[in-house]
């Protein structure tokens, strides 16, 4: 018997959304060490934080005892996985998907311990990018009725738009990765986000038919805010884990920019704070909730950059908040003085992304919500001066926690 089970403390932080077996994984899990896989598949170069939550379940795994497989899909990212989308994914080229798999070992490995075979990397372009197509057909697509595939809610979502024969393979390849990976590791379990039961069901089944073996799935919650939207969307787009899409002052600040029904769900789910501290925060109300945001923020961001990059991030924006000083961290944009002199404030702010746009730009104004240097901007029409960069360069505030510096 292991000392503690993970089942236990993934149920008590609200992580478990569904279990094939509830049971029977729970004194699995209790009573020897477990091979089990995530599969994360290469569609940018880049994981965003909707993996992490994955990624922290994996080391919740790792850290009682069992083992990890993270399986990177350059044979399934090569067809896409239809689940969540309106419509079909963009077709990568090879050189593309095999580019974002290296990216993924990297950002893996920052939550993941690799050595010593305690956990282990594994492509399914090894066995899916050789297979011969009528040998697959009669060895795999025999076990998988069609009717009961067009039940499953990644397929039924897309009928009405219209699903291709391209995606409809998408589940037998998962499933028979399932049954690949309980042939060569004796891997007993699948673990992923929620919109991906059906796909687990669909390599359980696979495993049983072909093999008379008993294996599991384990489906996590998806990290959404209390109103049920997906977190982790910012004005440029997805909160990823590469510094250089997301650096780590944004990542630090969209987590301390939670909204105070979120912050406690977030800490169970995203980070490694003990439950009993986390029930004592949940306790909290108004200004103490700051508190547990920047615990939050800065527990993210250690675990995503290091703790380096995390206390760096802290101290910058406790610099801009309190003072409204300058600090090396801060977000930063540079621009060319020949362009700017002169040109209309809310087109440089346009410029440097940190508006999507100028009616954004004008409702920001209306709403004394956009100043720069200190001061409040009543005026859309308001120019940029060389002047404004002196110093430490012009600073610019959007709304109450938004701070951005701007150098020549």
């Amino acid at each position: 018997m292991l000392e503690s089970n993970v089942f236990d403390v993934l149920k008590e932080r609200g992580l478990i959304a569904q279990t094939t077996h509830e049971d029977e994984i729970r004194e699995l899990l209790g009573k020897e060490k477990v091979t089990f896989y995530i599969g994360f598949d290469p569609t940018a170069d880049s994981l965003h934080v909707g993996h992490f939550l994955q990624m922290v379940v994996m080391r919740h795994m790792q850290n009682h005892g069992h083992k990890p497989i993270a399986l990177v899909g350059g044979g399934t990212g090569a067809i896409g996985d239809p689940s969540g989308r309106t419509d079909m994914r963009q077709m990568m080229t090879m050189e593309t998907i095999n580019y974002n798999c290296e990216r993924f070992k990297e950002q893996l490995s920052s939550i993941i311990d690799f050595s010593n075979d305690r956990a282990i990397m594994v492509n399914n372009a090894d066995w899916l990018l050789n297979l011969n197509y009528i040998d697959f057909l009669r060895d795999i697509g025999a076990h998988f009725s069609v009717n009961k595939m067009l039940t499953a809610e990644c397929f039924k979502s897309r009928l009405e738009k219209g699903l291709s024969f391209l995606e409809f393979n998408y589940m037998l390849m998962q499933s028979y990765d399932f049954l690949m990976l309980s042939r060569k590791y004796n891997c007993k379990i699948e673990l992923g986000g929620d919109d991906q039961w059906s796909n687990i069901l669909g390599g359980i089944e696979l495993v049983r038919k072909k093999d008379a073996k008993q294996v599991y799935g384990m489906t996590f919650t998806l990290l959404t805010t209390s109103e049920g939207k997906k977190m982790g969307k910012t004005q440029k787009g997805a909160l990823w884990l590469d510094p250089k899409k997301t650096t780590p002052y944004e990542f630090y600040q969209y987590w301390i920019n939670v909204h105070d029904d979120d912050v406690i769900n977030c800490l169970k789910l995203i980070t490694f704070v003990p439950m009993d501290e986390i029930n004592e925060m949940a306790k909290w109300e108004g200004q103490e909730l700051n508190q547990a945001k920047k615990r939050l923020a800065y527990e993210v961001t250690k675990l995503v950059h290091g703790e380096e990059e995390a206390k760096k991030a802290k101290e910058a924006s406790e610099a801009v908040f309190s003072a409204g000083s300058v600090s090396e961290n801060m977000p930063t944009s540079t621009v060319n003085s020949d362009e700017v002199d002169g040109m209309p404030i809310l087109d440089l702010l346009v410029n440097i992304k940190l508006i999507p746009s100028k009616t954004e730009g004008r409702r920001l104004i209306q709403q004394n919500g956009l100043s720069v240097n200190g001061e409040k901007i009543c005026d859309p029409n308001m120019t940029v001066t060389i002047s404004m960069f002196e110093g430490d360069g012009m600073i610019v505030q959007k709304g109450k926690k938004v701070f951005h510096r701007i150098l020549l």
